[in-house]
């Protein structure tokens, strides 16, 4: 149907597939704490400790599920049957995580208020230290995924649920001291309240962030209507119809667009002309650019959707 086509460069890997090495260093450090907060936490009937506990839980099992997303995203590749590969295994787990978050904050949060009618005697010192080395833990990995965290939205999500830990151990280690000083029972189910109303609003977001991807939303950085009227102004171009940009994963956004022409434009020259907008004016270097002589557009005029 058209007299052209063309695209831009690929993408070489996924945002989150770039920092793997990342992401099994931070998988290990939450590991190692974790047992540390579940064994001293159950030892010690502590619902902050239990839920920052928790919390880190999420935060292994969601670094997990975006490694496992990641190697399926590369060992799948592409095929007839999968032309895109697995790369939106990386959202669906982020999405997963984000809903795991929200349930074990409400979890906690639910299990809080149950404690303030008969708040269980807690030892202050251990529930100190067993905070104070979740949160060496939580720094470790704050410190490597900070300057990643905006490539991807599984590193994002990562990152947030360690900056949410953080912030429960220093609210742990606040507890415990209350704890320890006054013998002030309130203060676990307190922080344990604080920590679950920290983590909801970000899990939410997060989840936002996915389903935009799943729906096959516009990315938020793309601005396609200023896109549109400026491939409308490329020398030659007569019109521009049936734009379409999505986000197949992290770091990787594709679009499509049809341009009509003159009867003596070079189809050529508008493709490159184009290519090069979209991939230098709007970071779209993977989009497909179909031009169309005179008289083709009736057919796509004649699409639905």
């Amino acid at each position: 149907m058209g007299a052209g086509h063309g695209h831009g460069r690929t993408t070489e890997a996924s945002a989150g597939g770039r920092h793997v090495r990342r992401l099994w260093i931070s998988l290990g450090v939450l590991l190692a704490f974790l047992a540390v907060e579940v064994v001293v936490g159950f030892a010690t009937s502590s619902l902050a400790l239990l839920s920052d506990a928790g919390h880190m839980f999420t935060d292994v099992l969601g670094v997990g599920m975006a490694l496992a997303a990641i190697a399926a995203a590369r060992g799948a590749g592409t095929s007839d049957r999968r032309t895109f590969g697995l790369y939106r295994a990386e959202v669906l787990a982020a999405l997963a995580n984000a809903v795991l978050l929200c349930g074990v904050a409400i979890w906690v949060v639910i299990e809080a208020v149950r404690r303030f009618s008969a708040p269980p005697a807690i030892p202050g010192l251990p529930l100190m230290l067993t905070a104070a080395a979740g949160l060496a833990a939580n720094v470790v990995v704050f410190l490597l995924l900070r300057a990643v965290a905006k490539e991807s939205l599984n590193l994002r999500g990562a990152y947030l649920e360690v900056v949410a830990d953080m912030l429960g151990s220093i609210g742990v280690l606040l507890a415990g001291a209350v704890t320890l000083a006054f013998g002030w029972a309130y203060a676990d189910p307190l922080v344990a309240i604080a920590i679950g109303l920290f983590v909801v609003p970000r899990a939410f977001g997060l989840g936002r962030q996915a389903v935009r991807i799943l729906v096959q939303a516009a990315p938020a950085h793309v601005d396609v209507q200023r896109m549109r009227l400026e491939l409308a102004a490329l020398p030659g171009v007569h019109d521009v119809h049936d734009v379409h940009v999505w986000t197949l994963t992290s770091g990787m956004e594709v679009g499509t667009a049809h341009l009509s022409i003159g009867a003596d434009t070079d189809p050529g020259t508008v493709l490159s002309a184009a290519r090069h907008l979209l991939a230098d004016g709007h970071g779209l270097p993977h989009f497909t650019v179909q031009v169309e002589p005179p008289g083709a557009h009736t057919h796509c005029a004649e699409l639905s959707w």
